[in-house]
């Protein structure tokens, strides 16, 4: 990065959600920012209102780790991709370019499965935080209770298909990939990892057609 460019030392960095692709905030670095961030795995910005190193997440909890960083062509922007611990604003929306009552724009599907997932992956991780929620409940009950529970909503969704139920069949569809997503988080895996295999099957039957064609 090229933070002579700029008079007061800082780039402008644009945090976006390394699984949704959502931007979820904008802020500044300095040299020093910059360099704890690549240490860390953090994002650390420099507060021009405190005037000094602030790690977002810091006071709330919520922070951002880093999954990939990317300056542009000139050397004076940098673009962070990131896995949010929790809401990125401090309004508890998940980024700061949403309005708190309503968002501007419907989050695209894949966005809203994301930030189901790390709710999932936080009653995992902090089940003291809501004990009586359902999904704490189920890690209680075990790795067996969750794969039922997937087998149980796996069988009404293809009751529901085959019966041209669609009203009963999307709930069905929802539930069996509500208690997926939890059985995967207690089996120590996530999304990622099954689009990883979806990545690999389908560029193997691509270099497949094109050696047809």
């Amino acid at each position: 990065m090229d933070f002579t460019k700029m008079p007061d030392g800082l780039v402008p960095v644009i945090v976006q959600d390394a699984q949704t692709g959502q931007v979820l905030m904008l802020g500044y670095q300095n040299e020093e920012a910059l360099l704890k961030t690549q240490q860390e795995g953090r994002v650390t910005f420099f507060s021009r209102s405190k005037q000094r190193l602030w790690t977002k997440g810091e006071t709330s909890g919520n922070f951002l780790t880093v999954v990939s960083m990317h300056p542009d062509c000139d050397q004076d922007a940098l673009l962070i991709l990131a896995t949010p611990d929790g809401p990125t604003c401090h309004r508890g929306t998940t980024s700061c370019f949403e309005q708190p009552e309503q968002q501007a724009y419907p989050a695209p599907a894949i966005s809203f499965v994301a930030e189901l997932e790390r709710l999932v992956q936080r009653r995992h991780r902090f089940p003291e935080e809501e004990p009586k929620s359902y999904t704490a409940s189920l890690f209680r009950k075990g790795i067996p209770k969750m794969a039922q529970k997937v087998g149980e909503e796996a069988v009404e969704t293809v009751i529901d298909a085959v019966a041209g139920n669609r009203e009963g069949l999307q709930g069905e569809a929802a539930d069996l990939l509500y208690h997926l997503l939890v059985l995967l988080t207690a089996s120590g895996l996530s999304l990622e990892n099954i689009v990883e295999v979806l990545r690999q099957r389908h560029s193997t039957i691509s270099q497949g057609v094109r050696r047809e064609e």
